[in-house]
């Protein structure tokens, strides 16, 4: 069965449009499901959906003569004599393609949409090949509000936050309260949350990894310490909502510092963690400044990690809030601290188990001073304090 994720609407309203439609994103988050019900809405014969694992499927475009492609896709039901929706499955067992799609692009009426499961491939080939030809939407595992209806639950979750501030709702909040305790548990991978049994979901997990570690890691990174690129990932796995600190961590692995960053943005290229910069109105110290890590998941990290319940929480937090755009953290000198900031839409939020009266306070009075016009304690528990979004309802 197939459940609907949020990417669709934004996916659907390209259907149209010239743009090459990328989806991206790491290993198992849905990206196959979610470009075969893409092809199922599309409202015409002359498509095909492709999958570049086969290798008998690549055949169709190994041509020096990238017109020949076209009586190749014959037998597919393809013909360039209207518009054609081609339909490319893990392209990045096919990185040579992109040429070959960017030709077909430039030359045809035909609308690609196109998958692949490491952006270190996708940020580093279509920037150059495709650029101002494409739109990337970026899968993520399930929010929570996805994973409700993974679960069969059926929950009206107001969209604007300020709705989801004042129509929070006791008894809808008991009822899903343990899923919530689940999802901070597993996270959000769609198979690991299918799965009713919890040696089931752990045994997914460790797939999931070790898939990620074979595929990506081995294959992709060509790292020549292994060992120790293995070593940071359980220690960043500790350090998660934290700040990080390069020199700590090339002393407490023995490599160079340079070794770490080339790590660090290998992982977030391949969507395995995420780093949060400082907010500042100076470009340049955002981009140099100590930044926060979190992970693509609650399951990974709580399956490899010791990671307390804050830290889950703050993940899990970060993970939902990650879809509306940018994120920053702020810091002022004496201490005080706000979670996340969304710069774009002058938003900030406090991550609490429970939510209190003070806490508003203090966090609209760091708020005002930053001109950031909306802010919210997100509280686990539930509490009527003024300005709270249940963690549950984001």
């Amino acid at each position: 069965m197939r459940f609907p994720r949020k990417i669709l609407q934004g996916i659907k309203s390209q259907f149209d449009t010239r743009e090459i439609v990328v989806i991206t994103g790491m290993r198992r988050v849905g990206k196959t499901t979610v470009l075969q019900m893409i092809y199922d809405q599309v409202a015409s014969d002359n498509k095909t959906f492709l999958d570049l694992e086969n290798v008998l499927e690549q055949k169709i475009f190994e041509e020096v003569d990238y017109n020949n492609i076209w009586p190749n896709l014959r037998s597919y039901g393809i013909t360039n004599k209207e518009r054609a929706y081609i339909f490319l499955d893990e392209i990045q067992a096919m990185p040579q393609i992109v040429k070959a799609v960017k030709y077909l692009h430039d030359h045809y009426d035909v609308k690609f949409f196109l998958t692949g499961s490491s952006s270190f491939y996708l940020k580093n080939l279509f920037p150059e090949s495709l650029a101002g030809r494409k739109i990337v939407f970026e899968l993520s595992s399930l929010t929570f509000e996805e994973f409700l209806v993974f679960k069969g639950v059926k929950r009206e979750i107001p969209a604007i936050l300020k709705e989801k501030e004042q129509h929070k709702n006791f008894v809808a909040y008991q009822k899903t309260e343990k899923l919530y305790k689940e999802y901070l548990a597993f996270g959000g991978f769609p198979q690991v949350a299918l799965a009713d049994d919890e040696a089931q979901k752990k045994l997914y997990l460790k797939d999931i990894f070790t898939s990620y570690f074979e595929m990506d890691v081995r294959r992709i990174a060509d790292f020549r310490q292994m060992s120790s690129f293995r070593d940071m990932l359980l220690l960043l796995m500790q350090r998660v909502g934290s700040k990080l600190d390069i020199s700590k961590l090339s002393s407490e692995l023995g490599v160079s510092r340079e070794t770490v960053y080339s790590y660090l943005a290998f992982l977030e290229g391949t969507y395995f963690i995420f780093r949060v910069p400082p907010l500042s109105q100076n470009v340049d110290r955002e981009v140099s400044g100590t930044k926060k890590i979190y992970f693509c998941d609650n399951g990974i990290i709580n399956l490899f990690g010791k990671v307390s319940d804050g830290a889950l929480l703050e993940n899990a937090v970060f993970k939902n809030i990650h879809q509306h755009g940018k994120i920053n953290y702020y810091q002022k000198r004496s201490g005080a601290e706000i979670d996340f900031i969304l710069p774009d839409q002058k938003t900030a939020f406090e991550v609490k188990k429970r939510a209190y009266e003070q806490d508003f306070v203090r966090l609209k009075k760091l708020s005002e001073a930053l001109n950031i016009d909306e802010c919210y304690v997100v509280s686990q528990d539930y509490s009527t304090a003024s300005g709270t979004i249940l963690a549950q309802d984001l």
